[in-house]
């Protein structure tokens, strides 16, 4: 089904809903058998028979959002299983046979911790190694009272209905379809609870202020919209995986249930903690709704894979995490890319603060620095999917390119939009040959995270400027030839950034005095200092007074070099990968043990950064939806954190080996795991903390200052 078709669908179900279970609140007293009725009415089981993967998920989620356990995809996957049987298949999507699923063979007699046995007339029964898959009919249920609301049932089992061959692969993929579905359904039931948290946060009020200006609830907010978002995205990505027949479909989902796992108890207890009194009596559907997901959560333990979990696969297979298809164009260029960088492949792995000259004119002159710009500035308007993959590509080899593409992005866009034609004429030629040696001159003592702080000030002479300031955390600052300096030319603007002008302005000029500072991840980052510096006013980009629309056109080319960490952490888990991989016992120990558990959190992490970064880089300017919007800052604090997560982990899956430096021959990872975690904080406050960027996501969820 097409998105419109699906989004269509989901309106249907709502409406349906809204007639047979239309609040979490009625799950003690709805009628689950009316409903499995009207769904049958509408065609809610026949979606199997289609593979309509999308629409059967869209329904689990409006059942999720009503806490409702009406089993969608236990009777599309016993359609699919019973494909060949076209009366069989019938009876399934009329609703003659309701069906629910579990694991186990012909010898099971009795199930436990079964949903909406007592509605249901079969069971089907799947042999998670493959074999024979047995739909027999249901003898009796017994309610067994407890977290679950609708109780969970004991059911025991009467005739076979029918039996068929499966495949280990069919079998599997079964399995992974049903915990699909729990996974759904309890992301669905967290969203639902995080909303009305979120709303209560806009109108409660406390101490004379709306709690939702409180600090620790917009952290609190904004780090459940993030497991939210990025759970979405990963069962979207789960959902055309299957739909579109990929070979790595079922880690792609399994990638999203893990993901789920962790994330939709969070984010109940995050929305508890919001509504606080009032989301704790039944009269709320808070507390129905926490009931679904935790039993939904815990249910997944019941539907364990024959191949193992997301680590049994990454560690005993050969594979990587599933690649995010940037369409045909995008992954064309991937393939070019890929082959000049084999080219040098001696000359990878160093890191991309590195500089190699001979590499950076290969990139020149294929022409890929400032490719997206028009004919006219020297580019030939590649597209959004191609600067992607080639940033994507230089952070995940370690290409020492990143300076020459970060001209591009950070300066080359902006000239191009706000810069003179001498500007144009003397900087985009050399951008696009890897030459402009640049730092940036925004952050100061008292402007970190709030840039439009900034105090350094120009003040005009004439047809100069003379600025006096300080600029601190000047990467590079030591080894640059330019500066992109902000600086105040108006202090009495209101807004403060309105009077903000920005200047592009060689490194010796006289009056600037650089101090070197070496950071923990062994960069050099630089204080200077502007005492009475001149400069004419030719060097300056944009319109006075305008540089703040200067500064968010050259911050908008993060856009593009944001997917570099998720790039940087999956070829760090490749790396880590690569060492499990020499001795999988050995070195992560066997299935179930802690360290498959550390491995599995670090690659669903990685993976969830990835879609993260993939739905910002997909937003547009245009783009009204509030997650796509929010997908960057999002992006950045999950991937700034995993990155610290993600060095810890490596020194207790590896020891002591992984925290040695690059120089110690035959060191795991090549020296990468040291180096990624001594990197690790400045994700997390490079550019704006953490805790800034939580507070302006909690703002565009509607919370206020």
């Amino acid at each position: 089904m097409a998105s419109e078709e699906i989004a269509a669908f989901a309106d249907s179900v709502r409406g349906t809903l809204a007639r047979n279970w239309e609040a979490p609140h009625v799950a003690p007293t709805a009628d689950l058998g009316k409903l499995w009725d009207a769904a049958a009415d509408y065609g809610w089981f026949e979606l199997g028979a289609d593979g309509a993967l999308g629409a059967a998920v869209a329904a689990v989620r409006e059942l999720g959002r009503v806490a409702c356990p009406l089993p969608i995809l236990d009777g599309f996957a016993a359609i699919r299983l019973f494909a060949h049987d076209d009366l069989l298949a019938d009876r399934i999507a009329s609703g003659e046979i309701r069906v629910i699923a579990a694991t186990g063979d012909s010898s099971v007699t009795r199930v436990r911790y079964a949903d909406a046995a007592r509605q249901a007339t079969h069971l089907l029964l799947v042999p998670a190694a493959g074999g024979t898959a047995v739909l027999r009919s249901l003898e009796s249920v017994t309610e067994t009272e407890g977290l679950a609301v609708p109780a969970w049932l004991t059911a025991s089992v009467g005739a076979v209905e029918a039996t068929t061959e499966i495949t280990a692969e069919e079998a599997d993929e079964a399995v992974v379809l049903l915990r699909l579905q729990l996974a759904v359904r309890a992301l669905a039931a967290a969203e639902r609870a995080h909303e009305m948290a979120v709303e209560h946060a806009k109108e409660r009020r406390q101490f004379g202020k709306v709690i939702g200006s409180f600090g620790a609830v917009q952290q609190r907010t904004a780090t459940c919209q993030i497991d939210i978002s990025a759970g979405n995205l990963l069962l979207a990505d789960a959902v055309r995986a299957f739909e579109r027949g990929k070979d790595d479909r079922l880690l792609t989902a399994e990638l999203a249930v893990e993901h789920v796992l962790a994330a939709a108890p969070r984010v109940q207890l995050g929305a508890h903690h919001t509504l606080a009194a009032i989301g704790y009596f039944e009269e709320h559907d808070a507390p129905w709704l926490f009931r679904r997901v935790h039993g939904d959560v815990v249910r997944l333990q019941t539907l364990v894979r024959a191949a193992g979990d997301v680590a049994d696969v990454l560690a005993e297979g050969s594979g990587s995490l599933p690649d995010a298809d940037l369409g045909e164009t995008g992954e064309r260029f991937r393939a070019e890319v890929r082959e000049l960088f084999d080219r040098f492949s001696d000359r990878l792995g160093g890191g991309t603060m590195a500089i190699d000259q001979d590499m950076v004119r290969a990139v020149a002159e294929k022409g890929w620095l400032g490719f997206a710009w028009p004919e006219e500035a020297g580019g030939r308007g590649a597209s959004l999917a191609e600067q992607v993959v080639l940033n994507e590509e230089t952070a995940y080899h370690r290409a020492p390119l990143s300076k020459a593409l970060g001209a591009v992005n950070l300066l080359g866009n902006s000239i191009l939009r706000h810069g003179t034609q001498e500007q144009k004429d003397t900087f985009l030629p050399l951008i696009r040959k890897g030459e402009l040696a640049f730092c940036l001159g925004y952050s100061e003592p008292e402007a970190g995270s709030d840039l439009a702080s900034l105090r350094t000030r120009a003040v005009r002479d004439g047809d100069h400027w003379v600025i006096n300031g300080q600029k601190l955390w000047t990467t590079g600052g030591h080894q640059s030839d330019w500066v992109w300096l902000a600086v105040r030319t108006d202090p009495d603007a209101q807004p403060r950034h309105a009077g903000i002008s920005v200047f592009l302005i060689p490194m010796d000029t006289p009056g600037i005095t650089v101090q070197q500072h070496r950071a923990l991840s062994g960069e050099i980052s630089c204080t200077v200092f502007y005492d009475d510096v001149r400069v004419p006013d030719s060097m300056r980009v944009g319109e006075v007074n305008g540089g703040w629309k200067v500064i968010v056109d050259a911050l908008a080319g993060e856009r593009i070099t944001m997917g570099n960490i998720a790039a940087e952490l999956h070829r760090q888990l490749d790396d880590l990968l690569a060492c499990v991989r020499e001795d999988a016992q050995g070195v992560v120990g066997p299935r179930g043990s802690a360290k498959r558990a550390l491995l599995k959190e670090l690659a669903v992490g990685v993976q969830a950064t990835r879609a993260l970064v993939a739905s910002a880089i997909r937003s547009t300017s245009q783009d009204a939806a509030a997650t796509a919007k929010l997908a960057a800052p999002m992006a950045g604090v999950m991937g700034g954190e995993l990155a610290e997560r993600f060095g810890e982990a490596v020194l207790d899956i590896l020891g002591p080996d992984a925290a040695l430096s690059a120089s110690v021959p035959g060191v795991p990872g090549g020296g990468s795991f040291e180096y990624g975690l001594r990197l690790s904080v400045m994700y997390v406050v490079g550019g704006g903390t953490n805790d800034i960027q939580r507070g302006m996501i909690a703002r565009g969820l509607g919370l206020p200052r």
